[in-house]
């Protein structure tokens, strides 16, 4: 399970450490090198999975090509032409492709967030205003934890 918080610094090549206790994680190609997909995310953050958990994600997703009509091609095709598999170097670091930093705005400074099946890779700057703007709903959110649908929300 992916979680706590980190920051790390982009280098002049484009590539951000993975910590360890995410790398553990993630699995590996042929070549004994830990793989990663990453993925544009909600919020202007991007998200990285293990192969595995991006399976079962994608197993989730309906990506039939007929029917489901036009918003759902939008967001296959926004979804997946975002979407990277990458390899960690063998000190550990991901390069973040260029459309993926231009899109979460990131430029030197990240913060890796572990969110149980994914980790999710920030701005430092878009985080810290993240955070500072939804710190004070922490409470108010404990509904979103459990199994039973969250006051006010409607069951379908």
């Amino acid at each position: 399970m992916f979680c706590g918080e980190s920051t790390h610094s982009l280098d002049a090549k484009h590539r951000v450490f993975i910590p360890k206790r995410f790398q553990e994680f993630l699995g590996r190609d042929d070549q004994g090198n830990h793989m990663v997909v990453l993925t544009r995310g909600f919020e202007r953050c991007l998200f990285l999975f293990s192969k595995e958990e991006f399976d079962a994600v994608r197993s989730r997703l309906r990506t039939k090509a007929f029917g489901g009509g036009a918003e759902l091609r939008k967001m296959q095709r926004l979804f997946f032409s975002n979407t990277h598999m990458c390899g960690l170097d063998g000190s550990g670091r991901l390069v973040i492709p260029e459309k993926l930093r231009r899109f979460a705005g990131i430029e030197k400074e990240v913060v890796m967030v572990g969110i149980a099946d994914r980790a999710e890779i920030w701005d430092r700057s878009a985080w810290e205003t993240f955070e500072a703007e939804n710190e004070g709903d922490f409470d108010a959110l404990d509904g979103v934890l459990v199994e039973d649908e969250p006051a006010g929300i409607p069951e379908n």
